[in-house]
């Protein structure tokens, strides 16, 4: 894997009515450090043009998404376990919980793929089922394509 790669990030809620997945492609940094991928990238928000760091580190079965900015939180998606966190924003702080029913991953030289599954708690009320999907790939791969 390269050091520049591309980040594309799919996320459905299944409980809410307008079933469309939310996703983010845009260019990013990898590394490997100690057994786990690191995945840095910006995200620009559209109303107010404020950035967003974040960071995915991808373990053997842990994966922690952590969002610094206007609004910041840290996920950690473990099988089988509920975490909770505080999800700071710009009009006050959620307490969201996240129980993560499995997480599915593969990889070879160009490309890593994790598929998380959790249902989503705030304020310690159950509010729907999640599914994510995220996609590094090296910016080298010749088989890169949108879908």
């Amino acid at each position: 894997m390269t050091k520049d790669v591309i980040v594309s990030i799919s996320g459905l809620q299944m409980d809410v009515d307008n079933e469309m997945p939310l996703e983010v492609i845009t260019m990013g940094n990898y590394y490997f450090k100690n057994g786990k991928h690191y995945i840095l990238f910006d995200e620009m928000a559209e109303d107010s043009g404020t950035r967003t760091k974040n960071t995915i580190k991808i373990g053997s079965n842990r994966v922690d998404v952590i969002k610094k900015g206007e609004s910041s939180v840290h996920m950690v998606f473990e099988p089988d376990t509920k975490n909770m966190t505080c999800y700071q924003t710009p009009f006050g702080s959620l307490m969201v919980g996240i129980n993560t029913l499995g997480i599915s991953h593969s990889e070879d030289d160009m490309n890593i793929n994790t598929k998380i599954d959790y249902a989503l708690d705030v304020n310690y009320s159950h509010m729907t089922d999640c599914s994510i999907e995220i996609n590094i790939k090296s910016k080298n791969d010749k088989n890169f394509r949108l879908h």
